[in-house]
C-alpha cells in the first residue's frame, strides 16, 4: 500500500517537478523504440522516456557518439562514435554497457563533426531481420560530396556496398526486398532553400528487379525517406520550412502531415510506433497510429565536466599587444582579457576578469596617461577608455553603438580617437567633450587604412571605392580633403614620418608581366614599391644628388664661437601641387605591409613571389641603403619612437631601434598571463557576439 501511495503522488507531483526544473535544449539525433528514447547531447548518447523527464547518460567519451539508431528488437543501438581515434560504427546494449566497434575504415582527411558534408561513416538503420547495421562512408570516394552505402554484420565482419554509384539517406521496406533513398547527404550544409542540381528526390530501389522510381520528383530537398508499412515519410521544404511529409505507395499521392512554421525539422527518425525529430533543439514525436505531435520535454543533470570554471594559461591566445609610450609596460589583449604587463620585472595584471565580456585592441595613449579598448560590455562593442592601473573608473567614449567596431588609433596628441566601422565610416571623436566627427563615408567597404600627422592636425587615409585607391589628406581644423595621388595607380597604406616631412605610401606601379607556357596569357605580380612625397615644397628630397666640395689648402677660415645648433622646424603641410612631389624609393618590388618612418629610416615587412615568408626590412633615407633585419618578425614602435617592440616566434621582445638584425635576447615574461574562465558565461558571450556578426556580415 505505501509503495502504490508513493507511485501515485509521483504521477501527481511529476508534471509540476519537471516544469519546475529548466528543459534542456539542443538535443540531437533522436532515435525510439516502443517508449523509449535516444539521443545525442553534448556529444554523448543520452536516452529517457518517450513522455520525457530525467534522461540518462550511456555513454561518456571525449568523442562524438552521434546517430544512434535502435535494432528492430530495441535491445541492440548502433551509433557513429570516435572512441579510437576514427570515426566508425558502434553498438551497445540499449541499457547501457561497453561499446563494441564494428568497422575499421580507413582515416580521411575531412573525417569530422564539422565537415560541410557531415561525418564519415553515418549510422543510417538496421536490415529489417537485425542481422546487419546499414550505414553511409565515403572511405571510397575521391570526392568529399559523393558517399555510399554499406551494411556490415552486427557481430562485426567485413562490410559490403549496396548496389547504389551514390547514396545517402535510406530505410528498408518492411519486407526487406525495397530500400527508399537519396542519392546525396547533404544536411550538414548551411544553404537553405537550395535547389541546385544537388537537390534531394526520394527513390525506391528494387532490389529483385535493380530498378529505381523517383516518388517525389521536386525541386525542393525531399530527404530523410522513413518507410512504414504502405507509407514513406520524408522531410520536404517545398513550403520553405522543412516539414514532414508522407507518400501513400497505394494511392500514389503525397501529404503534408506537420506544419511547423518557425524552425526546421531535423534528423527524423523512425520507431516502431512513432517518428521522432528534432525541432528547435528540442524533441518530438510524431505517432504513426493517430498523427499526433507530442513534445518530449527533457532534463539533463550530470556533473557537466566540460563548463567548470578553468584557470588557463591566455600566453598562446594573444590577439594584441601594444608598448607604454616610453617602452616599460605592455597591454596585452587575450582571450577576451587585458593585461597590463611589465617588460623586465614587475606584476601582471588581468585588468578586466570578465569571462563574459569581449574586451580586445587595447591601446596606450601617447602621453601614457590612458589606455582605450573596445568591449562588447554593454551588449554592443564601445570604446572605452581608463586610467592603465585601473579600469573600475573606465568611461565609454562612443554609446549606442549599432554595428561592429573594427579598430581605432590614438592622435600623438593624446587628445582624439579615430575609429572606423561595419557601416563604412571613419569617425574622429574628442576624448575630453566627446564631441564625434564623421571624417569620411564609404559605400563599398570599411576605411581602415588611415594614419595621424604627428601634430594630430593632419589625417591621411584610403576610400574604398570604385576603381584604383587614393591617398588623401583630410584636415582636422578645415575638414578640407586633398588628393595626393590619382585614379591612375592603386595606392594604399599611408604614414607620416615622425618629423612629419614626409609621407610614405605603397602603390601599385610595377609592369612586369610573367608569361604562360601553357595558356599564352600575362600576369602580373610584384607590382607594389614604396612611394614617398615630401609634404612641404621646401622640404628637400632625400635624394638630392650629394656634390662633395674640394677645400684649398692653406685657406684660413675665420671662425666663431660655437653656437647651440637651432632645433629643426618642420614647415606646415602644403598639399598644393602635392602629386608632382612624388619619389619612388629605390628598392625591389612586391608586398609593403606595417610601414614606420622615423628618423630617416623606413621600417617595413616585405614579401614577394621570390620569398618565402615575410621579411623585416629597414631603409635609411640618409644613406640610401636597404638592410634585412630579420624573418616572420612582426613589430611596433613606441609612441615616442624610442623603442620597439618585436614579435618572433609567439616570443615578445623590446629593443632600442635596430640598424642591423633584430632579435629577441631577452623575451618578455608572459607567465603571468592567467585567467579564471567562467565557460558559462564565456560561451554566453560568444552566443551573442556570434549573432551580432550574422546582423552586421550576413
Amino acid at each position: 500500500m505505501k509503495r502504490q501511495i508513493i507511485f501515485i503522488l509521483a504521477l501527481i507531483i511529476w508534471p509540476g517537478i519537471l516544469s519546475a526544473q529548466k528543459e534542456t535544449k539542443l538535443l540531437r539525433f533522436p532515435a525510439t523504440y516502443k517508449n523509449q528514447v535516444v539521443f545525442t547531447y553534448a556529444g554523448d548518447l543520452y536516452t529517457t522516456s518517450d513522455q520525457g523527464g530525467m534522461a540518462r547518460r550511456l555513454t561518456s567519451h571525449p568523442g562524438y557518439e552521434i546517430f544512434a539508431k535502435f535494432s528492430p528488437d530495441g535491445k541492440t543501438i548502433a551509433f557513429t562514435g570516435q572512441y579510437d581515434g576514427n570515426t566508425e560504427v558502434f553498438t551497445i546494449p540499449a541499457d547501457g554497457g561497453i561499446p563494441k566497434r564494428i568497422t575499421y575504415t580507413a582515416t580521411l582527411s575531412r573525417d569530422d563533426v564539422g565537415d560541410r558534408m557531415g561525418p564519415n561513416n553515418i549510422v543510417m538503420g538496421w536490415t529489417p531481420d537485425g542481422k546487419y547495421i546499414i550505414y553511409r562512408s565515403r572511405k571510397q570516394a575521391f570526392n568529399d560530396f559523393k558517399g555510399q552505402i554499406f551494411k556490415v554484420s552486427a557481430d562485426g565482419g567485413l562490410s559490403e556496398q549496396l548496389p547504389f554509384s551514390v547514396a545517402g539517406s535510406n530505410s528498408y521496406s518492411p519486407d526487406g526486398k525495397k530500400l527508399a533513398f537519396n542519392r546525396v547527404f547533404r544536411e550538414f550544409r548551411t544553404w537553405k532553400y537550395y535547389q541546385g542540381g544537388m537537390a534531394d528526390d526520394v527513390w525506391i530501389y528494387d532490389f529483385k528487379s535493380e530498378t529505381s522510381e523517383n516518388i517525389t520528383n521536386n525541386k525542393a530537398q525531399d530527404i530523410f525517406p522513413m518507410w512504414s508499412g504502405s507509407k514513406i515519410y520524408f522531410l520536404s521544404d517545398r513550403d520553405r520550412t522543412m516539414n514532414l511529409f508522407c507518400y501513400d505507395l497505394t494511392a500514389k499521392t503525397t501529404t503534408k502531415v506537420t506544419d511547423f512554421k518557425e524552425y526546421d525539422i531535423k534528423f527524423p527518425s523512425l520507431g516502431d510506433r512513432s517518428i521522432i525529430f528534432e525541432n528547435g533543439g528540442e524533441l518530438f514525436t510524431f505517432s504513426l497510429t493517430d498523427s499526433k505531435l507530442t513534445k518530449v520535454p527533457v532534463i539533463i543533470e550530470n556533473d557537466f565536466l566540460y563548463d567548470r570554471k578553468e584557470w588557463k594559461d591566455v600566453s598562446g591566445a594573444i590577439q594584441a599587444a601594444d608598448l607604454s609610450p616610453n617602452g616599460e609596460r605592455l597591454i596585452i589583449s587575450a582571450r577576451g582579457e587585458l593585461f597590463n604587463a611589465p617588460v623586465k620585472q614587475g606584476i601582471t595584471r588581468n585588468l578586466t576578469n570578465t569571462s563574459g565580456v569581449h574586451e580586445r585592441n587595447a591601446s596606450w595613449s601617447p602621453d601614457g596617461k590612458w589606455i582605450a579598448w573596445i568591449s562588447d560590455k554593454s551588449g554592443e562593442f564601445e570604446i572605452y577608455y581608463s586610467d592603465p592601473k585601473s579600469i573600475e573608473s573606465a568611461k565609454p567614449l562612443t554609446q549606442n553603438s549599432d554595428n561592429y567596431l573594427f579598430g581605432f588609433s590614438w592622435s600623438p596628441n593624446s587628445k582624439s580617437i579615430l575609429y572606423y566601422d561595419k557601416k563604412f565610416r571613419l569617425w574622429l571623436i574628442d576624448i575630453s567633450s566627446g564631441k564625434k566627427t564623421k571624417v569620411v563615408e564609404s559605400d563599398m567597404g570599411p576605411i581602415g587604412d588611415f594614419s595621424w600627422s604627428p601634430d594630430s592636425k593632419w589625417i591621411a587615409y584610403v576610400l574604398p571605392e570604385q576603381g584604383m585607391g587614393i591617398v588623401r589628406l583630410y584636415s582636422v581644423e578645415s575638414a578640407k580633403v586633398f588628393d595626393v595621388t590619382d585614379s591612375w595607380y592603386n595606392s594604399g597604406s599611408p604614414v607620416f614620418s615622425r618629423d612629419g616631412k614626409y609621407l610614405v605610401f605603397v602603390s601599385a606601379r610595377t609592369f612586369n608581366p610573367t608569361y604562360s607556357a601553357t595558356e599564352w596569357n600575362h600576369s602580373y605580380q610584384d607590382m607594389n614599391k614604396l612611394y614617398l612625397v615630401t609634404l612641404n615644397p621646401e622640404t628637400p628630397s632625400p635624394f638630392t644628388p650629394k656634390d662633395d666640395q674640394v677645400v684649398v689648402i692653406g685657406d684660413t677660415v675665420k671662425t666663431a664661437e660655437p653656437k647651440k645648433p637651432a632645433k629643426p622646424v618642420t614647415p606646415a603641410i602644403d598639399p598644393a601641387g602635392i602629386m608632382d612631389r612624388i619619389l619612388e624609393i629605390p628598392c625591389a618590388a612586391g608586398n609593403y605591409y606595417n610601414l614606420e618612418l622615423i628618423n630617416d629610416r623606413i621600417y617595413y615587412l616585405f614579401n614577394s613571389s621570390e620569398t618565402q615568408g615575410s621579411k623585416f626590412k629597414l631603409y635609411d633615407l640618409s644613406k640610401q641603403k636597404e638592410t634585412e633585419l630579420g624573418q616572420n618578425t612582426n613589430y611596433a614602435l613606441s609612441s615616442n619612437g624610442k623603442k620597439m617592440l618585436l614579435m618572433q616566434g609567439g616570443k615578445y621582445g623590446i629593443v632600442d631601434l635596430p640598424t642591423g638584425k633584430a632579435s629577441i635576447e631577452e623575451p618578455v615574461n608572459l607567465s603571468g598571463l592567467k585567467v579564471m574562465v567562467d565557460k558559462q558565461e564565456e560561451w554566453q558571450q560568444i552566443f551573442d557576439e556570434t549573432w551580432r556578426h550574422m546582423r552586421d556580415f550576413f
